[in-house]
């Protein structure tokens, strides 16, 4: 069985590509800015887990194809520095979901439409690096796929803030999703019909 229980609000948040060991191009300029919104991520969560709402961690097996979710969390634990203390802040708890991705969207060979249809979840919160690319991929997929997505700004990053900008303004602009703070999202009583974003 996938998921024993459903969403609550019909909502799920996705936490995309922050647990890393931060050994791929770029790495370094990208970990500056994932390490600044790992804190937001962490409240988002905590809301989360408290409203009912379930946590899916999205993470790249970088061609791994024997990769696993739980030495990933340990191999990021153990290499200190700033990536350890986004895996620390961000640690998965038992009843979170995860899955492996081969490309950057959350979608792509992952088993993301099946868990969600499971949880009985329509909308989806993104978070998570790189905003201009796993982020954005996902959240067209998420469209094509008639479900509902909010961006909170301080819980995305890329390798620059002007990078994130043009792809906020992309996501509110041309995808006309509501771009908001992590804390201004509205969570759903697990009573309550289906939620606006």
């Amino acid at each position: 069985m996938l998921a024993d229980e459903s969403a609550a609000g019909h909502t799920a948040l996705l936490i995309i590509d922050m647990i890393s060991c931060w050994d791929f191009p770029d790495a370094e300029k990208l970990l500056v800015r994932a390490a600044r919104i790992a804190r937001p991520i962490a409240a988002l969560k905590a809301r989360c887990r408290k409203a009912g709402v379930p946590v899916i961690y999205a993470n790249d097996n970088r061609g791994r194809w024997r990769s696993d979710f739980r030495v990933l969390v340990d191999q990021a634990l153990a290499q200190g520095g700033a990536g350890a203390a986004i895996a620390n802040a961000l640690i998965p708890d038992a009843d979170d979901y995860f899955l492996l991705k081969p490309k950057q969207s959350a979608f792509f060979g992952t088993p993301l439409e099946l868990l969600l249809q499971h949880l009985d979840a329509d909308r989806l919160i993104l978070t998570g690096v790189a905003s201009d690319q796993c982020v954005l991929v996902t959240a067209s997929e998420a469209g094509m796929r008639d479900l509902s997505v909010v961006v909170p700004r301080d819980c995305v990053a890329s390798q620059s803030a002007s990078r994130n900008d043009i792809v906020l303004r992309q996501l509110k602009e041309f995808l006309k999703l509501p771009i908001t703070s992590g804390a201004r999202i509205r969570l759903a009583d697990p009573r309550s019909p289906r939620q606006k974003p």
